[in-house]
């Protein structure tokens, strides 16, 4: 396994784990709404963020 391979793997690890917190997030804060948005903030910028590393790690990926 090549530098950029593993790099695009360990990208797409720390996107997909940001992804799913942002998500969790989300979910845990609807069913308790006490009307605060930091939560609502919070989980929609790791819910972007997850997918921006998704994306970047499909981009630079080597192709097989």
């Amino acid at each position: 396994m090549d530098l950029r391979s593993r790099r695009a793997a360990s990208t797409r690890v720390v996107g997909t784990t940001a992804l799913l917190s942002g998500l969790l997030i989300s979910v845990l804060t609807i069913s308790g709404d006490s009307g605060m948005t930091e939560p609502h903030f919070l989980a929609g910028l790791l819910v972007l963020t997850g997918i921006g590393l998704r994306l970047e790690a499909a981009i630079t990926a080597p192709r097989a």
